[in-house]
């Protein structure tokens, strides 16, 4: 009888995404839904200057191999604070001052400054994803534990992956997005006939507004996409966050986006404005993600307060074109104020959390179902103030 022995696995914890070859990383990040976790976009954050110690998300990505081969990633960050988030666990940190516990730093997965579903752990297909999701989290226990680490969250879970995660000891926090998704529109007529009639004249309202202004809209992909149009982009975006002040979330560098061009412009879709007669000089413009049948709503600006543009070049362009290209779902990022009266009903997304301190791990235990009861109560709620015609109520969310 022939002994089988069990395969030999090597953990390694890697500071800098460019240690790992692009070929290996992404031939696990690929097959997710989300675009978030590939090589070529974690990199560029890396060497923009966008997530570094000094920022206060220090890459420390945990991967696990054998003989050589990379076979299972979980990008993880060293988080001296909790800005550029998004789940909002202010709460905890005050609770552990008042306890007399360190909060940070704290261990935390997701895709920096993206409040995107789709985190988990990237495993290679074919291997024993149970053994190995076992391995990791015994190593990440570890590591928290060796450093003083209060605790580590993954935030937007992929939802099978949470409930992975629970059997392993994280608890699971509620919390929620603002997503669009495709009821079968061929048309964005079809879109319209969903609202009440006062919501829909109001849509054409404010898109006719934008007409009037004298302002056009080109849609540029890929191969279309100009190389400078990105550093405008950049200064869109930094002119969005700084009219916010302190909370404008203003994380990314020029060089950020100036190091999109031109390796991931594969995954870029600009929704540009101009005035007619100006194809070179956008006066506002929106930046969105596309992988598969997923579109995802990034960051947006303007030169002209104009009215209406915003709903135009973040929700109205980019929903007509998703109809036109089959996309299913469009997450159009941050925020909700405005995206409820426009098509986008409140949908659940779910953060995990492990504390290694017992108290704190007590009291989240004790605590986390009645939170997630009234988060539910304020989905609930949002989505009955949907301004939708009767019938159209059930549609699929």
């Amino acid at each position: 009888m022939v002994e089988q022995l069990k395969p030999r696995y090597s953990v390694a914890w890697i500071n800098k995404i460019s240690e790992i070859p692009q070929a290996a990383w992404d031939a696990l990040a690929l097959p997710l839904k989300t675009p978030f976790f590939e090589w070529d976009w974690l990199h560029t954050m890396e060497t923009s200057g966008s997530t570094t110690a000094k920022s206060g998300w220090l890459p420390n990505h945990l991967t696990i191999w054998r003989d050589h081969h990379l076979i299972a990633i979980a990008p993880l960050y060293v988080k001296g604070h909790s800005y550029g988030e998004f789940v909002f666990d202010h709460q905890w940190a005050d609770l552990a001052s008042r306890l007399g516990i360190e909060y940070y730093p704290k261990l935390l997965g997701m895709s920096p400054f993206t409040p995107a579903e789709g985190y988990r752990f990237l495993i290679a297909p074919g291997e024993d994803e149970d053994e190995l999701t076992e391995l990791m989290v015994d190593a990440i226990e570890h590591f928290c534990t060796r450093n003083r680490i209060s605790g580590c969250n993954f935030l937007y879970v992929d939802p099978a992956w949470r409930q992975t995660m629970e059997r392993h000891g994280f608890s699971s926090w509620l919390h929620h997005s603002f997503v669009w998704s495709n009821q079968n529109y061929e048309t964005f007529d079809d879109y319209l006939g969903a609202f009440n009639s006062n919501q829909r004249r109001n849509i054409k309202r404010e898109r006719k507004a934008v007409t009037n202004a004298g302002l056009q809209f080109k849609i540029l992909t890929g191969e279309q996409i100009p190389k400078s149009l990105f550093p405008i982009m950049y200064n869109f975006y930094a002119d969005t966050c700084d009219k916010f002040g302190w909370w404008g979330s203003k994380y990314l560098t020029k060089r950020f986006f100036e190091q999109l061009y031109p390796n991931y412009c594969h995954r870029v879709v600009f929704f540009a404005a101009y005035a007619h007669g100006d194809d070179r000089h956008p006066i506002g413009m929106s930046f969105c993600l596309r992988k598969g049948d997923r579109l995802y709503g990034r960051y947006w600006g303007c030169t002209q307060e104009l009215d209406n543009l915003h709903f135009d070049a973040c929700y109205y362009t980019p929903i007509e074109w998703a109809i036109n290209n089959g996309i299913q779902l469009f997450d159009p990022g941050a925020g909700g104020r405005h995206k409820k009266r426009r098509g986008f009903p409140a949908m659940p997304n779910y953060s995990l959390h492990r504390f290694y301190n017992s108290r704190l791990s007590q009291i989240l235990r004790s605590h986390i179902e009645q939170i997630n009861d009234l988060e539910q109560q304020e989905i609930d709620a949002i989505n009955q103030d949907l301004p939708f015609k009767q019938e159209a109520i059930q549609f699929k969310i």
